[in-house]
Parts: C-alpha cells; sequence; structure tokens
C-alpha cells in the first residue's frame, strides 16, 4: 500500500487557531446525546437516562448486564461514549417484568452512575438511534493570553457560521498514525484475517473513512467544499433525503442558506454513485485506493452516503481555564473535528474507539 495521506485541510487555514489541550479533567468535556424518539413508558425493555463519567459505554453495558444477571447484547445503546468526560446517554435494558425504579436504584448504587430517568419501550435501543450529541468542551492550556485566543476563537466562529466544516472522521476512527486503515485496508485486500466480528467490522469501516476523507480534503483543495456542483447527492437537513443535483444554480442558493449539503462517498458495491463531474472526482479518489469493488462485496462493504458538510451552531466563551465551545453535531460528527479547526495543533484525543456508522443516506 502507498504511504497513507492523513492531512485533512482546515475551512479556514488563514485565521491563527488557540492551541491548547482537551480533557484536562472530565468534568471540562462534557457530551448529552439528543434522543431520535422518546420512549413510550411501555414494553419489555427498560430505557435508562445516565449520566456517567470514568467508564466507558461498553464497560457500563458489560457491567449493566452482569449485575442484572443478562447478556450484554440484552443491554442496548446509541453509541459510545468517551471514558475522559462527563457523558448522560440512554441504555435500553431488556427485563419485561422488573420495577423500572428498583432497577434505577441498584444502577445507582452498585454502578455509581447518576440515573436521570427510567422508562419502558417495545424495542432494543440500537447504535445510529440518535439524532446526535450536545458537547460544552473546555479547551485549557491556551497558546497565547485568554483576551487574544477569545478572539481568535470568534473570528473562527464567524466563518464557520458561514462555511461550516468538512465532515472529517476524527482520529477515533482513522487510529494514530493511521494504524486502523491499514489494518482495514489488509483485511480488505485478504493479507489479515480478523475472527473477532466486531473488531473486523470497525477495521473495514476506518479504511472506508480514510477514503472519504480523501474525498472531504480533496473538495476543500480544489476550491469546491463551499458550493453545490451538478451530479452531487446532495441531502436535505431537515428530511435527511437524499436528490441528484441537475442545475448547480439552482440549488445553491439553498446550500448557501444551510438546507442543503453535499454528500461524500462511503465506497461499496453498493454505494449510490454521483453522477458528471462530481463522479469523476469520487472515481479518481477510488483509482488511487489500491482495492477493488470485487474486494468488497467479498469483506460485505456495502457502502453507503455521508453528510459532506457539518453546519455546527458554535458558541464560545471564556472560561476560567480557557476557552468553552458548546455545540451540536448530528450522529455520526466527531468533535474533535470542530475542535482541531480552532486549536489548529491536531492534538491527538485518548478516547475510545466508536462504532460503525448506520446507513445515513434516506431517499
Amino acid at each position: 500500500m502507498a504511504k497513507l495521506d492523513l492531512s485533512l485541510p482546515y475551512i479556514t487555514p488563514k485565521l491563527p487557531g488557540i492551541g491548547g489541550a482537551i480533557r484536562a479533567r472530565p468534568e471540562l468535556f462534557n457530551v448529552v446525546e439528543v434522543p431520535a424518539y422518546e420512549p413510550l413508558g411501555y414494553g419489555d425493555h427498560i430505557y435508562v437516562n445516565i449520566t456517567k463519567s470514568g467508564r466507558t459505554t461498553r464497560d457500563t453495558q458489560i457491567d449493566m448486564a452482569s449485575l442484572l444477571g443478562l447478556r450484554r447484547e440484552d443491554v442496548g445503546h446509541a453509541g459510545l461514549k468517551d471514558r475522559h468526560a462527563i457523558s448522560t446517554q440512554t441504555f435500553s435494558i431488556l427485563m419485561p417484568t422488573d420495577d423500572p425504579k428498583d432497577v434505577s436504584d441498584l444502577l445507582e448504587s452498585s454502578l455509581g452512575v447518576k440515573v436521570n430517568w427510567a422508562k419502558r419501550h417495545p424495542k432494543k435501543l440500537r447504535s445510529g438511534h440518535l439524532k446526535g450529541n450536545t458537547f460544552s468542551i473546555t479547551v485549557t492550556d491556551l497558546t497565547d493570553a485568554p483576551k487574544t485566543a477569545l478572539q481568535r476563537a470568534k473570528k473562527i466562529q464567524k466563518a464557520v457560521a458561514k462555511l461550516g466544516i468538512p465532515n472529517y472522521f476524527g482520529t477515533q476512527r482513522i487510529g494514530k498514525d493511521g494504524c486502523n486503515v491499514l489494518d482495514g485496508f489488509d483485511l480488505i485486500t485478504g493479507r489479515y484475517r480478523e475472527r473477532n466480528r466486531w473488531l473486523r467490522r470497525f477495521l473495514v469501516s476506518s479504511y472506508l473513512s480514510h477514503l472519504c476523507n480523501r474525498y472531504l480534503a480533496g473538495r476543500v483543495e480544489s476550491s469546491n467544499f463551499s458550493r453545490i456542483i451538478r451530479g452531487d447527492l446532495a441531502k436535505k437537513h431537515d428530511t435527511g433525503g437524499v436528490f441528484t443535483v441537475e442545475d448547480a444554480a439552482v440549488e445553491q442558493p439553498r446550500f448557501d442558506a444551510g438546507e442543503i449539503s453535499f454528500t461524500a462517498p462511503i465506497y461499496g458495491y453498493k454505494m449510490r454513485e454521483a453522477k458528471y463531474e462530481v463522479k469523476e472526482m469520487e472515481d479518481a479518489v477510488f483509482a488511487n485506493a489500491e482495492v477493488t469493488l470485487e474486494q468488497f462485496r467479498r469483506i460485505g462493504a456495502d457502502g453507503t452516503r455521508r453528510l459532506g458538510r457539518l453546519l455546527p451552531d458554535v458558541s464560545v466563551a471564556p472560561h476560567d481555564e480557557g476557552i468553552t465551545l458548546s455545540f451540536t453535531l448530528p450522529a455520526g460528527g466527531y468533535a474533535t473535528v470542530i475542535l482541531r479547526e480552532f486549536m489548529k495543533n491536531d492534538e491527538e484525543p485518548e478516547t475510545e474507539v466508536d462504532t460503525p456508522d448506520e446507513d445515513e443516506e434516506q431517499d
């Protein structure tokens, strides 16, 4: 495999960053899930919304199952959260007859988590069943004086509000120095075998995420990030519907207004392709990938589309220890991608790996 290009161009390269570090303490990195739906109040599953720190989602899932005498797969969640944070998220527990309050009390007393509420629902909570996540993150150890850093952050904030940010996959998916990408490539090309089904799926997804990043990077570098192009598969932000752009001049005002954005390819043998010039751009990335559609078919990589542009409403506020950035991202978006645009030091985050995305395309 050729040398990996992991470079990700900034959308505001001429604006200096604030530097700094994140996760100095868990209370400086807060994340709250935004649910896709509310539990109905009846059913075999107890949905418990908890606030935790110092433990991963998988640790919590395993401990819940062990404590309650269940299989791990009887405990569901919508996405993974970092141990180095204060995170609020919902789990589902398959317990048709138990009192939700009794279960809540047991979880609080035994696991040291705070249960915010517990309600019943007919179905298990599964990966991707969330609208997104809301973050409040304090950047500490700033490069410059707080006043200067705040001014810099507000300039970036203003630019991001106008331009958006490429929906790159973060280091959590790619791995330090691209280690997950390399393993994924070896899996796809048959150089490496992995028995663990979850890890196999994750590593393949990491390689596909890298290709998506290369497409987005090329779009930024060719000055095509801030415009819609004929042939784009565009996504409606309000409904999630995806359509082919036939007349870019007609759709550009909707793009500028934040109503639609282009989508990026998650390559696979069933992926819905763009057309015209955009297809050529996507094909050029794939041509350099040293993999084939037949290999994708053999490994089970179907392919999908991913929202290409994030439009976060970032608020910037001074903090005694630095600067606090607050924003909400849709499911699949990475907080570290937003942070790197403001910090511009590409700090490697220590974080739990995340699950492969659910398909994002909706017709």
